[in-house]
């Protein structure tokens, strides 16, 4: 088992290992009550977790939500804290997501909002949700207007990632999680990029170790943007802005799409829309944007998109909640690794870039 320590508003640890479910003993030994929140997808682990608890003499609440970004809205947000003020939950009680990322950003959010904030553990079930949105504490819901517009800055007392947890996930969602580890690869650590390519084979299989290794190298990276920039007011190498590569446009592509796509398809079409932006402003070379393209054809995820649909993805983008003074604001890259910011672009080179997107045809 492998600790990583994250240190933001409070310290942390993220553990990393399989068969992890008896590493909940202390970290639940405060608590008087447990709630558990999970969708039906992975109901066996969250009963299973539950008699665990119960082992530790814990008294456990369930509380099933709807899957993925259906689980994001104020209907079951209020439904959590309907069930909690029944079950007498108080700050010395505790909150516990078992799911993917919309699970984890909404339990966190429930518990951010109980009594102004009650403890919480994240226990990720996805690749996407290991890697990206149980660690660093955003928690939140959509509305109509967008994606993760209402939210908290609440960090887990505990991150538990069992890898074993991925053996049952499907091909796809596997793929979906490894657009997230890429990015970090392009942004932070192109040594991740290269395992991707030479370990093709062995990276979507949930057995295989390289998929344990990828998942602490993309979280050693997040973990340390976390620490030193908690809040995304800025730091080091653009601080935790640098986490959001590809993902303004790609937040758009969700909307769109009434959040039918996975995340990580929409935010590998959105890594690609930033990637021609930064091409066509003389910022990222032809070779550069091809890498981009080969290791996100080679995950097997969408690297275009439809033309036709420009006004509607632009309007989402001006809400984004990276926009600044009513400016467009979109993360970059100067080479791979080498991570800059695109702010208040010229429309001609964005509609290029949209453009560039919806018309290649592959080599």
């Amino acid at each position: 088992m492998k600790r990583i320590h994250v240190e933001a508003e409070r310290r942390y640890e993220i553990l990393i290992g399989r068969e992890l479910f008896g590493e909940f003993e202390e970290a639940v030994s405060d608590a008087g009550k447990v709630a558990l929140i999970y969708p039906n997808a992975v109901r066996v682990s969250a009963e299973f977790l539950q008699k665990s608890l119960e082992g530790f003499g814990k008294q456990v609440v369930l509380i099933e939500i709807p899957d993925a970004e259906n689980a994001k809205t104020t209907a079951v947000l209020e439904h959590c804290w309907y069930v909690l003020g029944s079950s007498g939950f108080t700050r010395s009680d505790m909150i516990i997501g078992v799911g993917g990322g919309a699970t984890t950003d909404l339990s966190g959010f429930v518990a951010s909002t109980w009594l102004r904030g009650i403890p919480w553990i994240a226990v990720p079930t996805t690749l996407l949700g290991m890697v990206d949105a149980a660690v660093g504490g955003k928690t939140g819901i959509n509305t109509d207007a967008g994606k993760n517009l209402v939210g908290a800055f609440h960090s887990p007392s505990l991150v538990v990632i069992d890898v074993n947890l991925l053996a049952s996930l499907p091909d796809i969602d596997l793929r979906s999680g490894l657009v997230e580890v890429a990015k970090v690869g392009l942004t932070s650590d192109p040594s991740i990029l290269r395992t991707i390519v030479t370990e093709r084979d062995n990276s979507f299989d949930a057995n295989k170790e390289v998929v344990t290794s990828l998942i602490e190298r993309a979280i050693a990276v997040k973990s340390v943007v976390v620490s030193q920039d908690f809040t995304e007011q800025g730091g080091p190498d653009l601080g935790r802005e640098v986490l959001n590569y590809g993902h303004t446009f790609g937040h758009a592509v969700e909307r769109r799409e009434n959040y039918l796509w996975r995340h990580g398809a929409a935010v590998s079409v959105g890594i690609m829309f930033v990637a021609e932006l930064a091409h066509i402003t003389g910022r990222l070379s032809k070779d550069d944007l091809q890498v981009h393209r080969d290791v996100l054809e080679i995950i097997g995820l969408p690297t275009t998109y439809p033309a036709g649909h420009w006004e509607e993805l632009l309007s989402t983008m001006r809400i984004d909640k990276k926009a600044r003074g009513g400016l467009l604001r979109f993360v970059v890259l100067d080479g791979i690794g080498k991570p800059g910011i695109c702010e208040g672009p010229d429309p001609a080179h964005l509609f290029s870039a949209y453009s560039n997107l919806s018309s290649y045809k592959g080599q």
